[in-house]
């Protein structure tokens, strides 16, 4: 059976579009049930309408409580039963109860080297930091903001040159492969979480597994 999944966005989606792209070409076995954005206008929901895809949006405004927008997108989400809530450039922190109902099943990709740069401005703190690498992290959500365990990271190169938006362009190329793998092992039944530990086929994972960048020019 392929993983059923509901995708949450904010904006333009590009994770999104790569997870629909890699399930077009046979290299995920999943289905994408419903995206679910907290703006109405977002780019990102095109991607599902032109595939016929359940599309929904929750505006904050109408939820002056944070307790209650959850609760609202948690009663979104059980329409679908998914196996998987994947968050693809998700732009808000969501609460305990929330993230404890979802517990094990709730993903997110970062753009850092996780536990380097929570939160955000991640690109620009990277700069600052001086760091020679930069990269992106999927993990699983726990109610310690982006603290979760880390599952799968990609590393990038820190060039003489790198302004954020360069930084940031080329972790966003390597995020839509590292979305798309790590949804496959999970489909696959490689990765699980037993709420203590992440296992990858069977063992654990004490390092988050590697995906080797493609840069430009490879």
């Amino acid at each position: 059976m392929p993983l059923s999944l509901v995708v949450l966005i904010s904006g333009r989606g590009s994770n999104l579009k790569a997870i629909l792209d890699a399930i077009e070409a046979g290299d995920l076995p999943a289905v994408v049930c419903a995206v679910i954005s907290t703006d109405a206008g977002a780019r990102g929901l095109e991607y599902a309408r032109r595939r016929h895809i359940d599309t929904l949006a929750l505006d904050a405004a109408d939820y002056p409580e944070r307790n209650d927008y959850d609760r609202a997108l948690q009663g979104l989400i059980e329409r679908f039963n998914p196996d998987l809530v994947v968050l693809a450039g998700f732009m808000r922190i969501l609460t305990p109860g929330f993230v404890r109902h979802f517990q094990g099943r709730i993903l997110n990709i970062h753009p850092s080297l996780l536990p380097a740069f929570r939160g955000l401005r991640t690109h620009q703190r990277a700069l600052e930091a001086g760091v020679r690498e930069h990269g992106a992290s999927v993990h699983f959500v726990t109610e310690e903001l982006d603290g979760g365990p880390v599952i799968a990271q990609v590393r990038v190169p820190v060039l003489a040159d790198d302004d954020p938006a360069s930084l940031a362009a080329r972790v966003l190329r390597e995020e839509h492969r590292l979305y798309p793998q790590t949804l496959r092992w999970l489909a696959e039944g490689r990765i699980r979480w037993n709420g203590q530990q992440v296992l990858f086929d069977d063992k654990p994972l004490n390092h988050p597994q590697q995906l080797e960048a493609q840069l430009e020019g490879q």
